[in-house]
């Protein structure tokens, strides 16, 4: 006749390893639970993250404030990794995204908005999730640029637009360790989920990669 540990035709677990293995549990939950209080300390009551009032992410930049409905606060990239940029169109003109993206009512809005001269408004902070995708989750993971123009009209797309909107990706994946790729910089129309086609036909990914690989 076998062993204790072999009766039955199966393997024993001894209340020694029984124990070992609930403290490891034990040590991934405390775990994950004091990572999760490391995260979110600063959205305690009495407890507010340090941030000035207007302060830019992109030097050169022209704060103009979304409304408080169209994001939410975030610690990024210490609680949410940044690892992507999305590209938007407008659908209208640059004062137009302004207005709605200040609209507490619409629901959305991006951390920039690029305008055909190449001039370029910062409406939420880099470390706040912009609601701009359409999923949650690229919307914790990405930041948003908004380009004045439509998709139907290449016109729109200047030169000044594509070199501006090219320096200021290149600075976000510097900072953030971003690939320039296709995988890491892509369209709206390219989140899952998404029911929108911007940027369209007309942009020309070949050129604004180059330009950002060049900026970078």
């Amino acid at each position: 006749m076998g062993s204790d540990s072999k009766r039955g035709g199966g393997r024993r677990v001894s209340r020694r390893a029984v124990l070992i293995g609930g403290g490891a549990v034990v040590l991934g939950t405390g775990a994950l639970l004091q990572d999760e209080l490391r995260r979110a300390w600063w959205r305690l009551p009495g407890m507010t993250k340090p941030r000035k009032e207007g302060e830019l992410d992109y030097p050169g930049a022209e704060w103009t404030a979304a409304s408080r409905a169209n994001w939410r606060l975030a610690d990024r990239p210490a609680d949410y990794l940044i690892d992507r940029v999305i590209i938007h169109v407008v659908q209208g003109s640059y004062l137009s995204a302004l207005k709605v993206f200040k609209d507490p009512g619409h629901g959305a809005a991006a951390h920039y908005v690029v305008r055909k001269d190449g001039h370029v408004a910062q409406m939420i902070r880099e470390l706040d999730v912009a609601f701009h995708s359409g999923n949650r989750s690229f919307n914790e993971r990405s930041i948003g640029i908004e380009h004045e123009g439509f998709v139907d009209r290449p016109a729109d797309f200047t030169d000044a637009m594509y070199s501006s909107s090219a320096q200021l990706t290149a600075r976000i994946c510097a900072r953030y360790d971003i690939p320039v790729d296709r995988e890491h910089i892509l369209g709206h129309v390219e989140v899952p989920g998404t029911d929108h086609t911007d940027p369209g036909p007309h942009w020309d990914w070949n050129r604004y990669l180059t330009l950002v690989r060049k900026a970078r």
